[in-house]
């Protein structure tokens, strides 16, 4: 069994972990773009490019499925992906989790790049899912940058701007990139209220690496052996992780749970 994520960045670690989670025996191989990140100021054009690219890096290993681990990809060049690929290998999209968040009742934010704040997409799935909640959508500018960089300094800044944008009494959290789950803890310390009761966060891994067994007719069994083997593919290249990857838990562990090959 064989999947492989694509994304700019390191955006697509999360939901490679909650993979790795649910299948350890499972080859995972990883497909960036850093010789053309960031994704976000391109053209969709040059973006579908752009993705495309890393998407048929990761064809040629032929994986099982693809996930597109990076919502800039997805809201932009998923139908392009799918046209190239399928249906010889299923790709799944990332989309923000707003149906579950609002699920519960309560004031609800969404936590996105700036370019997906207030979009027409972004704003349809608030019209679709959201049920009526009182929904404050937070732009973070700088922040899926700084943790592409793992700049910890920066990434504090950029969440210190974000969560004084968001309502204090806010009951659930959407993180709406796939980047901001690699600091879901630090983004928690600075909104949760200690007189509060604790803020529900939604992020996209868990439910994207679900979907993509189920895409491939494969059921979790997260206690298998875990001889799952990991290729990681830098604009193409055969590479290691990227140092910054081994910056956080999801990185790491990737790392240590891929057997010597």
């Amino acid at each position: 069994m064989k999947i492989a994520l694509m994304d700019s960045g390191i955006g697509l670690l999360p939901a490679a972990a909650a993979v790795r989670r649910l299948r350890p025996d499972a080859d995972l191989v990883l497909s960036s773009d850093p010789d053309g990140m960031p994704w976000g100021p391109r053209t969709t054009e040059d973006l579908t490019e752009r993705a495309l690219a890393v998407a048929r890096a990761a064809a040629a290993h032929e994986p099982e499925a693809l996930i597109v681990g990076c919502n800039t990809a997805t809201v932009h060049a998923l139908p392009a992906l799918r046209e190239a690929l399928e249906p010889r290998i299923p790709v799944i999209g990332t989309v923000p989790a707003i149906k579950p968040a609002a699920s519960n009742g309560g004031k609800v934010a969404i936590w996105a790049t700036p370019a997906t704040t207030g979009s027409p997409y972004q704003r349809g799935l608030i019209r679709d899912f959201a049920d009526g909640a009182e929904v404050t959508e937070v732009p973070c500018p700088g922040l899926a940058d700084a943790v592409e960089q793992a700049d910890a300094d920066a990434v504090e800044r950029a969440v210190a701007a974000a969560a004084a944008l968001t309502p204090r009494d806010v009951r659930a959290l959407v993180l709406g990139c796939t980047h901001y789950e690699l600091v879901a803890e630090r983004i928690r310390a600075a909104v949760q209220s200690a007189d509060l009761p604790p803020v529900v966060f939604h992020g996209s891994a868990g439910a994207v690496a679900a979907q993509a067994l189920r895409r491939i007719g494969i059921e979790p069994a997260p206690t298998a052996a875990p001889t799952g083997g990991l290729t990681v593919l830098l604009s193409g290249r055969t590479s290691d992780l990227p140092a910054a990857a081994l910056s956080y838990a999801e990185g790491r562990l990737l790392r240590a749970a891929a057997p010597a090959r």
